[in-house]
């Protein structure tokens, strides 16, 4: 099953947050009480955010997080990429190539090219779009096999 972990859960759900919040700084403490998400393990996924330079975070007393961009610059795939690192559907599916099935293998093809839409849709969903109730995703947008 193709599922998201919660450190890119809760990556999403706070570059959410701080998108609604607009151009006030926002403390990890306020983002993890607002969405009940565990403090420290919050405080790791926006240092994330940061060194991939989706987030700027500002010390001080009025410290906290900020976009570093529009959210309608951001896309969903930044935000997973910067804290999980590269999407892979199946292990065959990565940047070191072949594996001892390669020769014989049937649906290594099939199964990048689900994985290469899936990567498209996220790029184009970004943290803007999902404060949006009618932002949608088309199901042949996501897996087009053609």
């Amino acid at each position: 099953m193709l599922k998201l972990t919660k450190k890119a859960d809760y990556g999403l759900i706070a570059m959410r947050y701080l998108a609604e919040n607009g151009t006030a700084s926002c403390s990890a403490k306020d983002i993890a009480e607002a969405h009940g998400i565990p403090p420290e393990l919050l405080a790791k996924i926006l240092q994330k955010l940061v060194k991939a330079r989706l987030l700027s975070s500002q010390h001080g007393t009025n410290g906290g997080y900020l976009l570093a961009r529009d959210a309608r610059t951001i896309s969903a795939l930044e935000v997973i990429r910067a804290i999980e690192g590269p999407l892979f559907l199946t292990s065959c599916v990565t940047t070191r190539g072949e594996c001892g099935q390669t020769s014989r293998c049937t649906v290594r093809e099939p199964l990048r090219r689900v994985s290469q839409s899936i990567e498209e849709v996220l790029s184009k969903i970004t943290i803007g779009d999902m404060g949006e109730q009618t932002a949608t995703v088309e199901p042949e947008e996501l897996v087009s096999l053609s």
